[in-house]
């Protein structure tokens, strides 16, 4: 299948489980594909289920992942004729993207414009007032403190004062009244700057109570725009999500048809292709919603739509950037039951989910459910990068049952030697307000607020972790001793013979 392909072979600017899933699409379609590593990451599982990894540089992700020239030099090592990001800084960098074109190869991702434009926040909202789509009251002009208070007086509190580059909750801070502004426009200011080198901000009315929705878009480069419906994202702590699902149990027909259309909508007005994801609020006390943002990239949480569309986004993101139409109409897809995923992260849920390292001693994934992991039994979790291990995704016939299914799939998880969320997913899962999909992009601060899990691993599990830790040790140290039991693989019992 590669001999139809520009290029046949796919350098993967990523680590971890998105690396992982980028090499079985390549593999799915006879492409070769190569892994970058950091010297932390020596070993990782992305590295092994690839066709060939190039060392990259130090631990440090900016001295390495996020290393333009590294990567670009360990495309042209490894004769790559294209590129994919996955996701991250580097998938939603325009220059990067720019870069990759300028050396002579195939970007896997929209058009830089297209980035450049849906990547500053000022930029989007103008676009989309001017594209009809509905957009929540703000402030996007000079954004010197004069100004900035100027508009806020007239806006209203509560406000969220926003970094015009960038995302994911970073350089933002909600302001409920105007003795907190000062405060909040300088932390935002020096957050923005530090994670984006762009300092700029905007202002945009708060809704406290808002469901975030988004829509999948996927666009070629022949002129065909579509969505594959929504998903909904509001299980979130610390504004990043932990818990999607799709159909969103917010919409209705009504509502979906019109969200998705203001989707597309948003999508053509920046001529974009490949796949991408346009974010709302809604407000579920009016239905009414609002553009967020667009995420010129894959997401995260795409296995879901896949699940239920039975597209393979990934594949398509080759396919669409290997110049190829999309061979389906926007009425050729339908969405087939109920999907959800459950993103597992290296953290300490009881402790403001601080990140955690350590040895994964034990790792068993449940059966009959769809697992994007990248880690394995034996590897070390390392500080150095985002803590997220792997994610669990169900798909049944209706919410109800893959509610049932992923707790259930929780349930059978074991995931020993790294502090993780586990419990606190089963416990989020567990609350009848998300049985019932009455929440919103509060609610795990607000009923998860001090969470302790209700007990630790019984003791058993606890020594039989220790056990397995230490046995390689006492078999090296004991081993010479033919009369040492750990010398032995034959089942032998203390108290008793041998099985």
């Amino acid at each position: 299948m590669a001999d139809k392909f520009p290029f046949n072979k796919v350098l993967i600017a990523n680590r971890g489980e998105i690396a992982v899933r980028i090499a079985a699409a390549c593999k799915k379609l006879g492409l070769a594909s190569v892994a970058v590593y950091s010297e932390a990451d020596a070993g990782a599982l992305h590295t092994q289920v690839v066709d060939e990894a190039v060392l990259i540089g130090p631990a440090a992700a900016r001295e390495s992942y996020l290393n333009i020239a590294a990567v670009l030099g360990a495309a042209k090592e490894s004769g790559a004729g294209a590129v994919h990001p996955g996701y991250g800084f580097l998938a939603e960098n325009a220059e990067f993207a720019q870069a990759v074109m300028d050396a002579g190869l195939v970007w896997v991702g929209p058009p830089p414009a297209a980035m450049r434009a849906m990547g500053d926040k000022a930029k989007a909202r103008e676009l989309m007032l001017q594209a009809g789509v509905p957009v929540l009251p703000g402030y996007q002009g000079d954004d010197s403190v004069a100004k900035l208070k100027a508009a806020a007086g007239k806006l209203g509190y509560p406000l969220l004062v926003k970094a015009a580059a960038g995302g994911g909750g970073v350089g933002q801070r909600v302001v409920l009244a105007a003795a907190e502004l000062d405060e909040a426009i300088a932390a935002a200011r020096r957050e923005a700057a530090s994670a984006f080198g762009d300092e700029r901000l905007v202002l945009e009315k708060y809704l406290a109570m808002a469901r975030h929705v988004e829509v999948q878009v996927l666009g070629d480069q022949h002129g065909t725009l579509l969505h594959l419906f929504e998903r909904e994202c509001s299980l979130q702590r610390r504004r990043q999500k932990v818990v999607e699902e799709t159909p969103s149990p917010l919409l209705d027909d009504e509502l979906r048809s019109a969200m998705c259309a203001a989707a597309t909508a948003a999508a053509a007005a920046v001529d974009y292709t490949n796949a991408g994801t346009v974010e709302f609020l809604v407000d579920p006390a009016t239905r009414e919603f609002y553009f967020l943002e667009m995420n010129t990239r894959l997401q995260v949480e795409h296995p879901v739509t896949e699940l239920t569309t039975g597209v393979d986004i990934v594949e398509w993101q080759l396919r669409v950037a290997a110049g190829e139409r999309l061979p389906f109409a926007q009425n050729d897809l339908t969405q087939r039951g109920h999907a959800m995923e459950c993103r597992i992260y290296a953290e300490d849920s009881a402790a403001n989910f601080l990140p955690q390292a350590g040895k994964v001693l034990r790792l068993q994934w449940p059966s009959s459910v769809r697992i994007d992991a990248g880690i394995a039994e034996g590897q070390r979790v390392g500080v150095y990068y985002d803590p997220m291990l792997a994610k669990l995704s169900v798909h049944a016939a209706d919410r109800r049952q893959a509610l049932a299914a992923m707790r259930a799939a929780l349930a059978d998880t074991v995931l020993l030697g790294v502090v993780n969320n586990i419990d606190f997913l089963q416990a989020v899962l567990a609350d009848t307000a998300v049985a019932a999909g009455d929440f919103d992009t509060q609610f795990i601060e607000r009923t998860f607020a001090g969470w302790q899990a209700e007990s630790g691993l019984p003791a058993e599990i606890l020594l039989a972790a220790a056990a397995l830790e230490l046995q390689p040790a006492m078999i090296a140290e004991q081993g010479a001793d033919p009369y040492s039991p750990w010398a032995s693989g034959s089942g032998f019992r203390m108290g008793g013979g041998e099985r």
